[in-house]
Formats: C-alpha cells, sequence, structure tokens
C-alpha cells in the first residue's frame, strides 16, 4: 500500500530512486512520453506543418474559386473536342468510313451525338444542374469514342482516359457533398458510404496519368526525378495521405510539364502532330481540375487523413 502511495506522490527531495523513469514498474503505463524534439524525424514534422499552416493562410483568398476552377479544367477538354469535330467534321467522317467502316449515316450520327451530349453536359456540369446525369453523359462520350475510334486498347490513351474518368467522378462527389450541405437531416449511412467509395475510386483513378508518363518517352535524370517525386505523391494522393497536399503538387508538377510537352501552340498547325499535343494538352487539364477538387473537398472517409482524426 505504501508503494501504491509513494508513486502517486512527487518525491522528496531526501529521497533518491534508482529508477526516477518508472522503467521498472510493471503495471503498464496509462499515457505516451513526450515526443523529442531534437530527432530528425520531429524536426520534418515541425517543417512540414509550418508548410501546411503558410499554404493555408496565403491560399484562403483562392479557396472559395477552386470548385469553379476545378470543374472549368475538368469540362474543358471536352469543349475543345466538340470544337475540333466541328471544324474538322469532313475529315473526322472520313476516317469514321475509311478506317473504322462505319456507314454513312452512322458516322454522321456518331459525331452529331457526341458534340451536342459533350456541349450539354459540360455546360451542365459548369452550371451545377443535374450534375449526376451531365457526368453520366460524359462518361459515356469517354468509353464510346474510345470504341469508335478504335483507341480503347492504346495503353497511353486508356490510361489518359481513366484519369479524365477521375475526374469526373470528383465533380460526381463534389455534388454529393453539395447535395447534403443542402437539405436538412442527417443522410443515411448508404449515402455517406457512397461519397466514400466515390471519393476513394476518383484519387486512385486520377493518378493514372502519371503512370502514362512514366513508361513513355525517354529517360534522363531529370526525368528519373520527377518520377520519384511524383510517384511518392500518386502513392499519397491514392491512400489519402496528405492528401490535399499531394495532390497541390501534382498540380503544379502536372502543369509545368503540359506547358512544356504538350506545347501544341508551337507546332505548324498543317503539322499532324499539331492535334495530338493539342488534345494532350486539355485532357492534362482536365486532369488537373480533378486534382483541384480533392484540394478542394478533401480525400475523404476512406483515407488515412480522415482515419488519422479518429485516434
Amino acid at each position: 500500500m505504501t508503494s501504491r502511495i509513494n508513486i502517486g506522490r512527487p518525491a522528496s527531495t531526501s529521497y533518491h530512486s534508482p529508477d526516477p523513469h518508472g522503467f521498472a514498474n510493471s503495471r503498464p503505463s496509462t499515457g505516451y512520453r513526450a515526443a523529442n524534439p531534437d530527432h530528425p524525424l520531429e524536426r520534418i514534422r515541425a517543417v512540414a506543418k509550418q508548410v501546411e499552416d503558410a499554404i493555408e493562410i496565403y491560399s484562403q483568398p483562392l479557396k472559395p474559386h477552386l470548385p469553379t476552377i476545378g470543374r472549368f479544367l475538368i469540362i474543358v477538354t471536352f469543349y475543345e473536342d466538340a470544337l475540333r469535330i466541328m471544324t474538322q467534321w469532313n475529315d473526322q467522317l472520313w476516317y469514321l468510313q475509311t478506317h473504322r467502316f462505319f456507314y454513312r449515316g452512322i458516322s454522321h450520327l456518331f459525331l452529331l451525338l457526341n458534340v451536342i451530349t459533350m456541349l450539354v453536359a459540360s455546360s451542365a456540369v459548369i452550371m451545377k444542374r443535374h450534375t449526376e446525369y451531365a457526368v453520366i453523359g460524359l462518361l459515356s462520350v469517354v468509353v464510346i469514342q474510345g470504341f469508335g475510334y478504335g483507341l480503347m486498347f492504346d495503353l497511353n490513351f486508356f490510361l489518359r482516359n481513366l484519369s479524365v474518368i477521375g475526374g469526373l467522378i470528383m465533380v460526381f462527389s463534389e455534388t454529393m457533398i453539395n447535395k447534403k450541405k443542402s437539405f436538412a437531416g442527417i443522410p443515411s449511412m448508404s449515402e455517406t458510404d457512397r461519397k466514400k467509395y466515390f471519393l476513394l475510386a476518383g484519387r486512385v483513378l486520377l493518378i493514372f496519368l502519371f503512370f502514362g508518363f512514366i513508361i513513355q518517352g525517354e529517360w534522363n535524370i531529370g526525368r528519373v526525378f520527377v518520377s520519384l517525386f511524383g510517384l511518392a505523391a500518386c502513392t499519397m494522393v491514392a491512400i489519402g495521405f496528405k492528401a490535399k497536399w499531394s495532390a497541390a503538387f501534382l498540380v503544379i508538377l502536372l502543369s509545368v510539364f503540359n506547358v512544356f510537352a504538350n506545347n501544341w501552340w508551337s507546332v505548324h498547325s498543317a503539322h499532324p502532330q499539331r492535334d495530338f499535343l493539342k488534345y494532350d494538352f486539355f485532357q492534362t487539364l482536365s486532369i488537373v481540375g480533378g486534382l483541384i477538387l480533392l484540394v478542394n473537398i478533401g480525400p475523404g472517409g476512406l483515407s488515412v487523413d480522415e482515419k488519422k482524426k479518429t485516434y
């Protein structure tokens, strides 16, 4: 009984314990020891926390506009695609009829439906009207064009379009979150779960573009470093660890890469490579828009960041 009392009381000045930190005590500890601030890992955490706080402070003026910017960048590739079909109507018909063996009326109907769907659905996403149906329409365009133009089994096209689909899923997830805030009452468990899974799917699909970047092109020292840092950021986005800051890093990285690698404006208008670079440029903008939405709404419940809040 005396030993129990002595453990709970401060030690007197005349008593010198052979075990002042209590390591010899057989009872389990009821708390955690304070972290050593001089430990290298703790210093890194402290610096990271300062950087996060600084970014949070200086990004406040931009935050209200992030949803609009993200949505516009996601659908800008569909606007560009619709404009390209309209300005190259005869060339598109020739390709579909000659190389894809479309019948004359079917090729016209195929292009017309694609143009109308892209213009109407993209405008609906921007205006936040019937967003769920608009996203489904744009998803159908991605799939139908892949089969229609015979590009579904092209690896680079496939990876890029997975990322575009991820961006559209992020738009759908944002709509679900906004609806949750708009209507009174607590959402059902099934609705909450759907939101979590949609955010997880959007996060994972968004990073596939970077895998396409890794597997194509010539390797050099700079490309190795960019690939390593980008791969680390993609992994953090996928698992939802520091997801907002990892997504912000990818936004900067992809934006810089897009300007220098897909600079279609520097290619002559008659060069056949110009259209491919232009297509890649706007698709990358679409994926950047998805990452911006991720920065705005967060990674969702199925993420390391969210799980850390519960412990």
